[in-house]
């Protein structure tokens, strides 16, 4: 199979990553990513030879010529592809090993290459010494059971299931017996043809989005007796072009449809395709378009679509951002078809759906929410500001909650439920509701560096879940810690099963910058949603009560600064008891 010979292939020709902190393995996509314009386009070209110029394996006889030659070529090379701005695959795949900035020309190799033997962990991709046997980043083991066990497998230790695997098939075996397909009110979309979508193209480190994806997340539901079990599949098809064409153009599609054509190619530096990419986009897309019409007819309460490639970057004329046909905007669209009046899609991707934005940005019919992170439009893709809210005429019915950092929690993201999403959904009050569920702001996430739990998610869904009457569909976007998704999904699909979403998260504070965010965009949406006015009011009370209180702390801060204690006694007395606060004591002395 092609995905098992990549992973033996990159096994031999990998290369190292500086993983000293989490910054380290988050920024190269994402800092590539930030260079994105709306439109999707980079500022630098995608150097189709950067994986030759970082391959360590290099025979002893290549090594003997190039000693041979002149070696200054080769270090003005290496100083210009270090100066150059880097893209967002470079920057990925970048050499931690490759540190040394000087001058090294006048170095004598020795004569026999050793190679340093290398390999990736299953669970984040990140690049590991052979000597070491945890994940130096997420401390998965190197011989880890995620793909057969889930999440239930043991992180420490090799491949076998943990003791809560086993609880989890003891509670739900006699629960399966019992299931007549009649009870099953939810539906799963899958297809395997989905895996065979995967980079053909030797990297120095495999792709985030990446089959086992869905593998994992796939084995966790096997293992808690989920899926296959407590939910029914649904048949696989693949999208009509008529059905596509509804949402993007008619060269787009042809353009994903012409990578079938192709062994390797790229939409852009970050978004691959080979020559089985384009089924699988149609299929995933075809999925979700029938997930939503079984849950508005009725045969299913509601339902998960287990589908990739992702789909919510993919905009009217362009696939990007790891996207190619926007599976979230197709299941709208056939909800409404099915005789849905109003859809809601909330967003909960760390990466803002600029496709599914652009898409519907005119349309009335259907409310986007979404909440990622944003900084000021330095995170990918750049859009998403809160002050996007739509346009001709449909003003209002974009909703942006930017966040303005990394490792955004479960108590901001509930506290924006409450106080945003809910207020405008049930306003709007909509017919059927969608959710672009990308787990990549999960703890652990290489790219998103933020912080929602599985509990979190679950929270999120539940909340959801009270809308539209129930009809819910979940499609799987974004998220590439293995554990992570597979836990956060699973916890995802038990809410949609009836299960108690487990801890109440209700009552948390949020952040400083969390309460800015929401203040920031109720500021702006109640100009559209006349019921945040006063949720407004009230969380700016809570504001000011915050500052004056964060004002006095930095006072007494400022008061207990350290002065030498010789002051007290010479010249400088007097500035010293300012310093100490204790200038104002004195003067009721004296007076």
């Amino acid at each position: 199979m092609v995905i098992e010979a990549l992973q033996t292939s990159r096994l031999a020709n990998g290369e190292a990553e500086n993983s000293n902190c989490p910054e380290s393995f988050l920024s190269p996509r994402q800092d590539c990513k930030r260079r994105h314009g709306s439109n999707g386009t980079i500022a630098t070209p995608y150097d189709e030879n950067c994986t030759n110029e970082h391959m360590v394996g290099v025979s002893s006889r290549d090594a003997t010529e190039d000693i041979d030659t002149n070696i200054q070529p080769d270090v003005a090379f290496k100083k210009a592809r270090v100066q150059r701005e880097l893209t967002l695959q470079d920057m990925y795949n970048q050499d931690s090993f490759d540190d040394d900035d000087e001058d090294d020309s006048d170095w004598e190799p020795m004569q026999k290459h050793f190679e340093i033997m290398k390999w990736f962990c299953t669970n984040c991709t990140m690049v590991n010494l052979d000597d070491v046997v945890h994940c130096d980043i997420c401390g998965e083991h190197k011989e880890s059971g995620i793909l057969r066990h889930g999440f239930f497998a043991s992180p420490s230790s090799q491949d076998g299931p943990t003791d809560v695997e086993l609880e989890f098939k003891g509670k739900y075996k006699d629960m399966q017996s019992g299931v007549s397909f009649s009870n099953r009110c939810t539906a799963i979309g899958f297809d395997e043809r989905m895996l065979l979508h995967s980079e053909v193209e030797m990297k120095p480190r495999p792709h985030p989005e990446r089959p086992d994806r869905l593998r994992a997340i796939a084995a966790s539901l096997a293992t808690a007796g989920i899926f296959p079990g407590r939910c029914h599949p649904i048949s696989a098809r693949e999208i009509t072009r008529e059905e596509l064409k509804m949402v993007h153009s008619l060269e787009q599609i042809e353009a994903v449809d012409l990578s079938s054509q192709i062994h390797s190619s790229y939409f852009t530096p970050d978004t691959y395709a080979n020559e089985h990419s384009a089924r699988a986009a149609r299929l995933a897309a075809g999925l979700c378009a029938d997930l939503a019409s079984t849950i508005l007819s009725g045969r299913a309460k509601n339902g998960f679509a287990l589908v990739r490639p992702p789909g919510h970057h993919a905009g009217v004329s362009q696939a990007m951002g790891f996207c190619l046909h926007n599976n979230a905007a197709v299941a709208a669209l056939a909800a409404l078809a099915a005789g849905a009046k109003k859809v809601l899609i909330v967003d909960w991707d760390v990466h803002h759906g600029n496709g599914t934005q652009e898409i519907f940005e005119r349309n009335k019919s259907v409310l986007y929410i979404s909440l990622h992170r944003h900084e000021g439009g330095r995170f990918y893709p750049g859009t998403g500001a809160a002050n996007e809210v739509g346009i001709d005429g449909a003003e209002g019915y974009c909703v942006n909650v930017p966040w303005n950092r990394g490792g955004v929690g479960d108590n901001d993201y509930v506290f924006a439920f409450q106080n945003v999403v809910l207020p405008i959904a049930s306003e709007f009050d909509p017919d059927f509701t969608i959710i672009s569920a990308g787990f990549d702001a999960a703890r652990g996430d290489p790219l998103g560096c933020c912080d929602v739990t599985p509990a979190g998610y679950a929270q999120m869904t539940h909340m959801l879940n009270a809308l539209s009457g129930g009809k819910l569909l979940v499609i799987l976007e974004g998220g590439y810690n293995l554990r992570s998704i597979s836990s956060s999904a699973t916890s995802v699909i038990k809410v949609l099963l009836g299960e108690n979403p487990g801890c109440e998260l209700g009552d948390s504070a949020p952040s400083k910058s969390g309460l800015v965010t929401v203040l920031e965009v109720l500021k702006i949406q109640m100009n559209f949603w006349p019921s945040l006015a006063s949720l407004f009011t009230e969380l700016q009370s809570l504001w000011e009560i915050y500052a004056a209180e964060n004002k006095k702390k930095q006072i007494k801060k400022i008061r207990r600064a350290d002065a030498p204690i010789w002051w007290k006694w010479g010249r400088k007395r007097l500035l010293y008891q300012i310093i100490k606060g204790h200038l104002r004591v004195r003067s009721r002395g004296v007076n």
